[in-house]
Protein backbone atom coordinates (compact mmCIF):
# COMPACT_ATOMS: atom_id res chain seq x y z
CA UNK A 1 0.00 0.00 0.00
CA UNK A 2 2.95 2.40 0.28
CA UNK A 3 3.25 2.61 -3.54
CA UNK A 4 -0.26 3.65 -3.53
CA UNK A 5 -0.07 7.39 -3.34
CA UNK A 6 3.06 7.32 -5.83
CA UNK A 7 0.97 5.39 -8.49
CA UNK A 8 -1.87 8.19 -7.54
CA UNK A 9 1.32 11.36 -8.28
CA UNK A 10 1.68 9.56 -11.61
CA UNK A 11 -1.68 8.87 -12.72
CA UNK A 12 -2.66 12.75 -11.57
CA UNK A 13 0.46 14.25 -13.27
CA UNK A 14 -0.62 12.44 -16.88
CA UNK A 15 -3.55 13.46 -16.53
CA UNK A 16 -2.62 17.03 -15.60
CA UNK A 17 -0.56 16.82 -18.34
CA UNK A 18 -2.70 15.71 -20.82
CA UNK A 19 -5.29 18.54 -19.90
CA UNK A 20 -3.14 20.96 -20.26
CA UNK A 21 -1.82 19.77 -23.67
CA UNK A 22 -5.72 19.85 -24.89
CA UNK A 23 -6.02 24.00 -23.55
CA UNK A 24 -2.80 25.14 -25.26
CA UNK A 25 -3.60 23.16 -28.46
CA UNK A 26 -7.59 24.90 -27.85
CA UNK A 27 -5.89 28.19 -27.60
CA UNK A 28 -3.54 27.68 -30.56
CA UNK A 29 -6.40 27.16 -33.00
CA UNK A 30 -8.56 29.80 -31.49
CA UNK A 31 -5.22 32.10 -32.41
CA UNK A 32 -5.53 30.47 -35.84
CA UNK A 33 -9.18 31.11 -36.44
CA UNK A 34 -8.82 35.21 -34.94
CA UNK A 35 -5.85 35.44 -37.63
CA UNK A 36 -7.96 34.22 -40.61
CA UNK A 37 -10.39 35.96 -42.98
CA UNK A 38 -14.10 34.55 -42.36
CA UNK A 39 -15.55 32.89 -38.99
CA UNK A 40 -14.95 29.31 -37.77
CA UNK A 41 -15.84 26.36 -35.76
CA UNK A 42 -13.89 23.10 -34.34
CA UNK A 43 -15.74 20.73 -32.79
CA UNK A 44 -13.47 17.54 -31.87
CA UNK A 45 -13.69 14.36 -29.68
CA UNK A 46 -11.27 12.18 -28.89
CA UNK A 47 -13.45 9.08 -28.93
CA UNK A 48 -10.71 6.58 -27.29
CA UNK A 49 -10.21 9.79 -24.34
CA UNK A 50 -13.97 10.91 -23.95
CA UNK A 51 -12.20 14.40 -21.97
CA UNK A 52 -9.79 15.36 -24.46
CA UNK A 53 -12.35 17.59 -26.60
CA UNK A 54 -12.02 21.29 -28.22
CA UNK A 55 -14.99 23.58 -28.99
CA UNK A 56 -14.79 26.55 -30.47
CA UNK A 57 -18.00 28.40 -31.83
CA UNK A 58 -19.45 24.87 -31.57
CA UNK A 59 -23.08 26.02 -31.44
CA UNK A 60 -23.14 28.57 -33.91
CA UNK A 61 -25.59 27.96 -36.70
CA UNK A 62 -23.76 27.64 -39.92
CA UNK A 63 -25.34 27.12 -43.51
CA UNK A 64 -25.25 23.28 -43.41
CA UNK A 65 -24.07 22.74 -47.22
CA UNK A 66 -23.32 19.12 -48.52
CA UNK A 67 -22.93 18.38 -44.83
CA UNK A 68 -26.57 17.68 -44.06
CA UNK A 69 -25.73 14.79 -46.63
CA UNK A 70 -25.13 13.07 -43.65
CA UNK A 71 -28.29 13.04 -41.58
CA UNK A 72 -29.82 12.59 -44.78
CA UNK A 73 -27.93 8.80 -45.04
CA UNK A 74 -28.96 7.99 -41.38
CA UNK A 75 -32.94 9.08 -42.26
CA UNK A 76 -32.18 6.48 -44.89
CA UNK A 77 -30.36 3.39 -43.28
CA UNK A 78 -33.10 4.04 -40.53
CA UNK A 79 -36.39 3.90 -42.19
CA UNK A 80 -34.68 0.67 -43.99
CA UNK A 81 -33.87 -0.68 -40.74
CA UNK A 82 -37.87 -0.22 -40.12
CA UNK A 83 -38.97 -2.10 -42.96
CA UNK A 84 -40.22 0.94 -45.17
CA UNK A 85 -37.97 -0.35 -47.83
CA UNK A 86 -35.09 -2.15 -48.80
CA UNK A 87 -31.66 -0.50 -49.73
CA UNK A 88 -31.78 -2.33 -53.12
CA UNK A 89 -35.39 -1.28 -53.84
CA UNK A 90 -35.32 0.84 -57.32
CA UNK A 91 -36.30 4.55 -57.89
CA UNK A 92 -36.52 6.46 -60.98
CA UNK A 93 -33.86 8.97 -61.46
CA UNK A 94 -35.95 12.27 -62.44
CA UNK A 95 -34.61 16.26 -62.39
CA UNK A 96 -37.69 17.41 -61.16
CA UNK A 97 -39.05 18.72 -57.69
CA UNK A 98 -41.25 20.95 -55.91
CA UNK A 99 -39.92 23.98 -54.05
CA UNK A 100 -40.78 23.87 -50.32
CA UNK A 101 -41.98 27.19 -50.58
CA UNK A 102 -45.23 26.95 -52.88
CA UNK A 103 -45.12 23.79 -54.51
CA UNK A 104 -43.57 25.05 -58.18
CA UNK A 105 -41.15 23.00 -59.93
CA UNK A 106 -37.65 23.03 -60.25
CA UNK A 107 -34.78 21.30 -61.69
CA UNK A 108 -31.64 21.10 -61.23
CA UNK A 109 -28.42 22.47 -63.45
CA UNK A 110 -25.90 20.14 -64.53
CA UNK A 111 -23.04 22.58 -64.10
CA UNK A 112 -23.50 23.03 -60.62
CA UNK A 113 -23.77 19.68 -59.13
CA UNK A 114 -20.24 17.42 -58.72
CA UNK A 115 -21.89 14.09 -59.33
CA UNK A 116 -22.47 14.92 -63.12
CA UNK A 117 -22.69 11.71 -63.96
CA UNK A 118 -26.31 10.69 -62.69
CA UNK A 119 -27.73 13.01 -65.26
CA UNK A 120 -26.50 10.52 -68.23
CA UNK A 121 -29.23 7.92 -66.14
CA UNK A 122 -32.26 10.30 -66.30
CA UNK A 123 -35.50 7.94 -66.67
CA UNK A 124 -33.55 4.81 -65.67
CA UNK A 125 -33.45 3.35 -62.47
CA UNK A 126 -30.88 2.73 -59.85
CA UNK A 127 -30.81 1.52 -56.45
CA UNK A 128 -31.43 3.30 -53.47
CA UNK A 129 -28.11 2.24 -51.72
CA UNK A 130 -26.71 3.18 -55.27
CA UNK A 131 -27.68 6.79 -54.68
CA UNK A 132 -27.37 6.68 -51.33
CA UNK A 133 -23.39 6.24 -52.31
CA UNK A 134 -23.79 9.03 -54.66
CA UNK A 135 -24.73 11.38 -52.60
CA UNK A 136 -22.01 10.73 -50.02
CA UNK A 137 -18.76 10.30 -52.41
CA UNK A 138 -19.75 12.60 -55.00
CA UNK A 139 -22.47 14.92 -53.17
CA UNK A 140 -24.04 14.41 -56.05
CA UNK A 141 -27.29 16.95 -55.70
CA UNK A 142 -29.39 14.74 -58.10
CA UNK A 143 -29.15 12.08 -55.77
CA UNK A 144 -29.71 13.75 -52.87
CA UNK A 145 -33.36 15.75 -53.90
CA UNK A 146 -34.32 12.02 -54.89
CA UNK A 147 -33.60 10.63 -51.50
CA UNK A 148 -35.05 13.37 -49.59
CA UNK A 149 -38.06 13.18 -51.48
CA UNK A 150 -38.31 9.07 -50.43
CA UNK A 151 -37.49 9.92 -46.88
CA UNK A 152 -39.37 13.41 -45.64
CA UNK A 153 -37.36 16.27 -44.29
CA UNK A 154 -39.39 16.07 -41.46
CA UNK A 155 -38.27 12.67 -40.87
CA UNK A 156 -34.73 13.70 -41.13
CA UNK A 157 -35.00 16.64 -38.09
CA UNK A 158 -37.03 14.18 -35.93
CA UNK A 159 -34.33 11.64 -36.23
CA UNK A 160 -31.62 14.27 -35.18
CA UNK A 161 -33.74 15.40 -32.45
CA UNK A 162 -33.82 12.06 -31.38
CA UNK A 163 -29.97 11.66 -31.26
CA UNK A 164 -29.63 14.55 -29.17
CA UNK A 165 -29.03 16.93 -32.35
CA UNK A 166 -30.99 19.79 -31.31
CA UNK A 167 -30.18 22.15 -33.97
CA UNK A 168 -29.18 20.60 -37.18
CA UNK A 169 -32.19 21.36 -39.54
CA UNK A 170 -32.84 20.54 -42.90
CA UNK A 171 -35.88 21.66 -44.27
CA UNK A 172 -35.21 21.31 -48.39
CA UNK A 173 -33.36 19.63 -50.92
CA UNK A 174 -30.56 21.42 -52.99
CA UNK A 175 -31.28 23.95 -55.49
CA UNK A 176 -34.19 25.30 -54.56
CA UNK A 177 -34.01 28.94 -55.07
CA UNK A 178 -37.31 29.89 -53.89
CA UNK A 179 -36.68 28.47 -50.72
CA UNK A 180 -33.30 30.17 -50.36
CA UNK A 181 -34.12 33.58 -51.14
CA UNK A 182 -36.94 33.67 -48.39
CA UNK A 183 -34.45 32.38 -45.97
CA UNK A 184 -35.31 28.88 -45.92
CA UNK A 185 -31.96 26.71 -45.76
CA UNK A 186 -30.42 23.87 -44.23
CA UNK A 187 -28.55 24.48 -41.25
CA UNK A 188 -25.92 22.84 -38.61
CA UNK A 189 -23.41 23.36 -35.66
CA UNK A 190 -20.63 21.33 -35.39
CA UNK A 191 -21.76 20.13 -32.37
CA UNK A 192 -24.36 18.13 -33.66
CA UNK A 193 -22.41 17.06 -36.72
CA UNK A 194 -19.86 15.77 -33.92
CA UNK A 195 -22.78 14.46 -32.24
CA UNK A 196 -23.89 12.41 -35.03
CA UNK A 197 -20.47 10.82 -36.37
CA UNK A 198 -19.69 9.81 -32.81
CA UNK A 199 -23.01 7.95 -32.69
CA UNK A 200 -21.84 6.46 -36.07
CA UNK A 201 -18.75 5.78 -34.16
CA UNK A 202 -20.25 3.85 -31.50
CA UNK A 203 -22.92 1.75 -33.68
CA UNK A 204 -25.49 3.63 -32.05
CA UNK A 205 -27.08 6.01 -34.58
CA UNK A 206 -29.90 3.34 -36.08
CA UNK A 207 -27.68 0.11 -35.00
CA UNK A 208 -24.13 -1.63 -35.09
CA UNK A 209 -24.67 -3.25 -38.89
CA UNK A 210 -26.29 -0.29 -40.36
CA UNK A 211 -23.75 1.91 -39.11
CA UNK A 212 -20.68 0.14 -40.01
CA UNK A 213 -22.26 0.27 -43.26
CA UNK A 214 -22.94 3.97 -43.56
CA UNK A 215 -19.40 4.30 -42.24
CA UNK A 216 -17.76 2.39 -44.85
CA UNK A 217 -19.80 4.63 -47.74
CA UNK A 218 -18.08 7.50 -46.48
CA UNK A 219 -14.96 5.84 -46.14
CA UNK A 220 -15.17 5.84 -50.29
CA UNK A 221 -15.67 9.90 -50.22
CA UNK A 222 -13.84 11.37 -52.99
CA UNK A 223 -13.58 14.98 -51.73
CA UNK A 224 -10.86 14.67 -49.38
CA UNK A 225 -9.37 18.26 -49.51
CA UNK A 226 -10.06 19.30 -46.24
CA UNK A 227 -10.09 17.30 -42.65
CA UNK A 228 -7.54 14.21 -44.84
CA UNK A 229 -5.65 16.40 -47.27
CA UNK A 230 -2.33 16.75 -44.92
CA UNK A 231 -3.38 13.05 -42.79
CA UNK A 232 -1.23 9.89 -43.35
CA UNK A 233 -2.49 7.75 -45.92
CA UNK A 234 -2.79 4.59 -43.26
CA UNK A 235 -5.49 6.18 -41.41
CA UNK A 236 -9.24 5.14 -41.89
CA UNK A 237 -11.33 8.51 -42.31
CA UNK A 238 -15.17 8.35 -42.86
CA UNK A 239 -16.02 12.08 -43.69
CA UNK A 240 -18.56 14.41 -45.23
CA UNK A 241 -17.38 17.84 -46.98
CA UNK A 242 -19.53 20.56 -47.82
CA UNK A 243 -19.44 24.33 -49.63
CA UNK A 244 -20.64 26.84 -51.24
CA UNK A 245 -19.56 30.07 -52.37
CA UNK A 246 -17.42 31.75 -49.00
CA UNK A 247 -17.53 28.32 -47.47
CA UNK A 248 -16.29 24.99 -47.17
CA UNK A 249 -16.68 22.43 -44.09
CA UNK A 250 -15.45 18.98 -43.32
CA UNK A 251 -16.97 16.91 -40.56
CA UNK A 252 -15.21 13.20 -40.15
CA UNK A 253 -14.31 10.28 -38.14
CA UNK A 254 -10.73 9.07 -37.78
CA UNK A 255 -9.24 6.06 -36.89
CA UNK A 256 -5.44 5.50 -36.13
CA UNK A 257 -3.60 2.37 -37.21
CA UNK A 258 -3.27 1.85 -32.97
CA UNK A 259 -7.19 1.73 -32.46
CA UNK A 260 -7.39 5.39 -31.58
CA UNK A 261 -10.61 7.36 -32.65
CA UNK A 262 -11.38 10.85 -32.67
CA UNK A 263 -14.11 12.52 -34.27
CA UNK A 264 -13.42 16.11 -36.19
CA UNK A 265 -15.87 18.90 -37.45
CA UNK A 266 -14.40 22.27 -39.28
CA UNK A 267 -16.87 24.66 -40.30
CA UNK A 268 -16.39 28.39 -41.87
CA UNK A 269 -18.34 30.85 -43.43
CA UNK A 270 -17.93 33.94 -44.48
CA UNK A 271 -14.53 32.94 -45.98
CA UNK A 272 -13.16 35.77 -49.49
CA UNK A 273 -10.24 33.46 -50.20
CA UNK A 274 -11.74 30.19 -50.08
CA UNK A 275 -8.06 28.61 -50.81
CA UNK A 276 -6.09 29.66 -48.18
CA UNK A 277 -9.22 29.13 -45.58
CA UNK A 278 -9.31 25.40 -46.87
CA UNK A 279 -5.59 25.50 -46.74
CA UNK A 280 -5.90 26.46 -42.62
CA UNK A 281 -8.50 24.04 -41.44
CA UNK A 282 -6.40 21.47 -43.19
CA UNK A 283 -3.83 22.22 -41.55
CA UNK A 284 -5.71 22.76 -38.20
CA UNK A 285 -6.84 19.56 -39.42
CA UNK A 286 -2.81 18.09 -39.17
CA UNK A 287 -2.76 19.58 -35.74
CA UNK A 288 -5.48 17.71 -34.20
CA UNK A 289 -4.50 14.36 -35.55
CA UNK A 290 -0.83 15.29 -34.26
CA UNK A 291 -2.25 15.82 -30.68
CA UNK A 292 -3.95 12.34 -30.79
CA UNK A 293 -1.15 10.25 -32.12
CA UNK A 294 0.79 12.22 -29.87
CA UNK A 295 -0.76 11.37 -26.56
Amino acid sequence: MKFLPAVFFIFFGFLANAQNSTKELQNKIASIFEENQGEFAIAFKNISEEKDSILINAHENFHAASTMKTPVMIEVFKQASEGKFSLQDSLVIKNEFKSILDGSSYSMELGRDSGEHLYEQIGQKRSIEDLVTDMIIYSSNLATNIIIELVDAKNVNQTMREMGAMDINVLRGVEDMKAYEAGLSNSTTAYDLMLIFEALAKGKAVNAEADKEMLHILQQQKHTDLIPALLPENLKIANKTGWITGVHHDSALIELPDGKKYVLVLLSKNMKDMEAGTKMLSEVSKLIYDHVNNN
